[in-house]
């Protein structure tokens, strides 16, 4: 093996060894008891944390009407309780039921059949076949045959289905007016630690009057699921097993 080789290869299984000893040092940690449920933080203090930056039309000042006390876009005649500042709150509904199906399949089939005889005369030479090659049948010389063939079939089937409603909070106000939200939620059940997260970017006018937004209508959506616990450790594989799976070339 040449040594660059070795080396990319003990770098990958240290790198995995590191990440792995944090999980397993976590977990030892809540040996014997429900695992804690982190702190409610501020996420733009968060490492890693950065401002959303994307195209932004030219600001327009908004148009006052004359004697009139009605605000564009507000919901309701003194007040719009909407969020529209950072801070406020609003509820995030999220409903993803999506389900997909794939089927293949492909079957060929090819056969050929060639075939010579020495049906020819020539001074007599054609005779002199079956004396020069023992049992050759000058009138059958040449018969060739090949058959193949493929067959295969696939299919593929996914369903999914996160129904749930969370608040989340305007940590940013972009210069058009949308707003950048970003919204955790943790549910423990006995052992098991449920975690749902939601960020993204959304137009003032889609909150309805309930201070409700749909996850179809959030603008590059992040919304993650998953959990930790008991059940999740059991259908985790270990690290060992990961690495294994990574490196191994077939």
């Amino acid at each position: 093996m040449r040594p660059s080789l070795a080396l990319k290869i003990a770098a990958v299984i240290l790198a995995a060894q590191g990440l792995a000893g944090c999980n397993t040092l976590q977990r030892l940690s809540e040996v014997g008891r429900a695992p804690s449920v982190s702190r409610i933080t501020d996420p733009t203090q968060e490492p890693g944390y950065e401002q959303v930056s994307m195209p932004m039309p030219a600001p327009t000042a908004p148009n006052s009407g004359t004697n009139s006390l009605w605000r564009a876009g507000s919901r309701s005649f003194f007040k719009d309780q909407r969020a529209s500042e950072i801070g406020d709150i609003l509820t995030v509904s999220v409903n993803i039921n999506e389900s997909g199906a794939l089927s293949n399949k492909t079957s060929t089939a090819r056969s050929g059949t060639q075939g010579a005889n020495s049906d020819f005369t020539l001074l007599g030479v054609e005779g002199k076949v079956g004396n020069v090659f023992s049992g050759a049948d000058p009138a059958n010389l040449f018969n060739f045959g090949s058959t193949s063939g493929t067959s295969g079939t696939g299919a593929a089937a996914r369903s999914e289905v996160v129904v749930v409603n969370l608040a989340a909070q305007v940590t940013q106000k972009m210069p058009n007016g949308n707003l950048v939200i970003a919204g955790r939620q943790e549910l423990r059940v006995n052992g098991e630690l449920r975690e749902l997260s939601v960020q993204g970017i959304i137009r003032p006018e889609d909150i309805s009057s309930l201070n409700t937004i749909g996850s179809e209508k959030i603008a590059e959506a992040r919304i993650i699921y998953g959990g930790r616990g008991t059940l999740s450790d059991v259908q985790q594989p270990r690290w060992g097993h990961e690495v294994f799976d990574i490196l191994a070339p077939f």
